[in-house]
């Protein structure tokens, strides 16, 4: 008999896709050695190399927690960076901040997979917590090959006989086909607290109730395009709501004039995806919505300027209160409500009030939300939107538009 077929028990999996995937509740970590793979990649300062604590420690520590209290002997894989940039650092400083929020001593060793990380590993007692060094310092960790090839990757190699399960908390590096990340698939694999809910909330934005709208906001088209086409053409969308530069993007596709920010557009090369919204559009025209009027500043001042008013000799920064208002009430009649992107340029004072007052009113619908991108995270604290009315806040970038479009993700199809 396998350890998967003594260890695994009976509890059902989660679903996604067609696929089954166990979670921490399925396996018996007893005096087991666990692999966790988190994603602890926070902010660093550049002149200080100083770690700024990040959501997602908190975050992963109560899968780390969890597997402590039941008995694992748990060790941590995890990156910063990228290997060539200045924030690709040693996790010396992270091991505190995570143990801080564990509430349990986290030990770290400077090694991935040589002599001293095995040592470490082989060390560890029941509930006791290693870290061990910065995976991406491995020169084939983000070589991006094949999920079987990865199993022959430095890390793999060297520590696969000392793992005894492999736990993918790490959504947000999903996308990947990593080392770390997809390289133990030949061991019992499950999903951790993390991985747990965010499959959990896009497994209900497979059929959402209805009626369901999108945000689509922020300041990249090639994020929102994809989705977008997906979405509509497999009839999930009741309505898409643009703002942001994608907004002025589909502006620019009626027909209209911009003016100064039009500049801003072409010096980003966003008028490739103009045949595409101006496709978009025609066959959605009823429901793909873009801003009726916009903010500009004008001597120091938000102006307010209807779209058939344009161009505008001052750069668009925000939707206008008509639209805003327009867009909150769809809103509030939705039953699923996805937001990816703010409705300007949020952080200035005068442009605020578009991504406030949706924010605000996805925060008062009771409508099952989904958050997503790092700019909608930043603004959800900045106006102190109450996140436990909210569905699910993901705490992943790239892995989350890359799902929503359809595409397969590698760390996700292990799971299954």
């Amino acid at each position: 008999m396998d350890l998967a077929s003594q260890v695994f028990k009976t509890f059902p999996a989660l679903e996604l896709r067609g696929m089954s995937m166990k979670t921490l509740d399925a396996f018996d970590f007893a005096d087991k050695t666990a692999f966790v793979r988190v994603d602890l990649n926070c902010p660093v300062d550049e002149k200080t190399l100083e770690v700024e604590p990040s959501d997602r420690i908190a975050e992963h520590a109560a899968t780390i927690r969890e597997l402590s209290d039941k008995g694992a002997k748990v060790v941590v894989l995890a990156h910063q960076g990228r290997k060539g940039d200045y924030d690709c650092i040693s996790l010396s400083q992270h091991s505190l901040l995570l143990g801080a929020a564990v509430k349990k001593p986290v030990k770290f060793v400077d090694d991935v997979c040589g002599a001293k990380a095995k040592a470490a590993i082989k060390a560890l007692k029941p509930g006791e917590i290693l870290l061990l060094e910065n995976v991406r310092f491995m020169d084939d960790e983000t070589k991006c090959k094949t999920i079987e090839e990865n199993a022959n990757a430095a890390i793999v190699r060297e520590l696969s006989p000392l793992c005894d399960v492999f736990v993918l908390d790490a959504f947000s590096s999903a996308h990947r086909a990593q080392a770390s990340i997809v390289g133990f698939y030949k061991k019992p694999v499950v999903a951790g607290r993390v991985m747990q809910r965010e499959v959990e909330a896009l497994s209900k934005l497979s059929s959402p109730a209805k009626p369901a709208v999108f945000l689509f906001g922020g300041a990249k088209p090639d994020d929102s395009i994809g989705i977008m086409q997906q979405w509509l053409s497999e009839g999930k969308l009741d309505f898409a709501l643009t703002c942001g530069v994608i907004g002025e993007l589909f502006i620019l596709a009626s027909g209209r004039e911009l003016g100064k920010t039009l500049d801003f557009m072409k010096e980003k090369k966003m008028l490739d995806y103009l045949p595409t919204a101006k496709s978009l559009l025609l066959k959605y025209k009823s429901k793909l919505l873009f801003p009726e009027d916009v903010a500009v500043l004008s001597g120091g001042k938000r102006k307010e300027i209807a779209i058939y008013d344009l161009p505008s000799q001052e750069a668009i920064g925000d939707i206008g209160k008509k639209t805003a208002a327009k867009y909150s009430a769809i809103i509030a009649s939705s039953k699923t409500v996805m937001v990816n992107g703010p409705a300007g340029i949020y952080e200035q004072k005068e442009f605020e009030y578009g991504t406030k007052t949706l924010l605000k009113a996805v925060e008062s619908s009771s409508a099952f939300s989904v958050m997503g991108g790092g700019h909608t995270l930043s603004a959800l604290d900045r106006f102190k939107i109450n996140k436990s009315k909210l569905g699910y806040v993901s705490l992943a970038g790239k892995a989350l538009i890359e799902y929503l479009s359809g595409d397969e993700l590698p760390g996700v199809k292990i799971l299954g």
